[in-house]
């Protein structure tokens, strides 16, 4: 079993879908966990109760994570009830669900979707690397439209993209004290995905998966665990692909 005891987690879009698995997870495995969250104060409320009932100490902090006056906010919020970091996941993003191609996509969704996952990203990853404490890990949450892309949906994977260019620059620039590493998932049965996932389109969907079926929120969360973990000591920069082999990159 891993054991995250005495260790404080970060983990960003943590009401819901992965970032809810995954705080619920690291505090079944002894952590003190911190959640963000941009509009479901409520949901993420209601995550840290859960924390709470573990034994855990739980924070939560909620706003824009592209605003760098909130990010600011949150993580003196953070810091003042778990002092620093020892784990931080940068999960919280958006997925236009409507089709669009490029030739026809406005100005505004585009600068929409790198607003959420890519200056968000930027923005709380650079906060949690201040406060992070020697030995610490970083992970971020990308997609394999960032490695094969997805047609009508460029603006999402431009950033996923970018966040595997981001995890090798930060391998470099944290070694040796903080390893950085990302965890690319598939398609996830999760509410992000409800509204496209209808009975037929679910079934052509697992139809192009070799295990046969798309992956729950703890599918994603436990190697995400394990990435911040000590079995991965020794690994950095690296790219874990969660995708029941539906996209074989390596």
């Amino acid at each position: 079993m891993l054991d995250f005891s005495n260790r404080s987690v970060f983990v960003t879009g943590g009401s819901r879908g992965v970032g809810r698995a995954a705080a619920l997870l690291f505090a079944r495995t002894g952590a003190d966990v911190a959640l963000s969250y941009h509009t479901r104060r409520d949901a993420a409320e209601g995550v840290a109760a859960e924390i709470r009932t573990l034994g855990r100490r739980a924070v939560v902090v909620g706003g824009d994570h592209a605003d760098e006056a909130v990010v600011r906010r949150m993580y003196g919020e953070i810091t003042a009830a778990l002092g620093g970091l020892d784990v931080f996941v940068a999960n919280a993003g958006i997925w236009p669900e409507r089709d669009v191609p490029l030739s026809e996509m406005p100005a505004a969704r585009w600068a929409e979707t790198l607003r959420a996952n890519l200056d968000g990203v930027y923005l709380t990853t650079r906060g949690a690397l201040q406060v992070m404490r020697p030995g610490g890990s970083v992970v971020l949450v990308s997609s394999t439209a960032g490695q094969r892309g997805e047609a009508f949906h460029a603006d999402y994977a431009v950033t996923k993209g970018g966040l595997l260019a981001l995890t090798k620059s930060l391998a470099i620039e944290c070694a040796p004290a903080i390893t950085v590493n990302c965890c690319a998932p598939g398609w996830i049965d999760t509410d992000m995905a409800a509204g496209v996932l209808t009975p037929e389109y679910r079934a052509k969907v697992e139809s192009s998966i070799p295990l046969g079926r798309i992956a729950t929120a703890d599918d994603v969360a436990w190697p995400i665990l394990f990435l911040a973990s000590p079995l991965a000591r020794h690994i950095t920069g690296e790219v874990l692909n969660v995708n029941g082999g539906s996209v074989l990159c390596g």
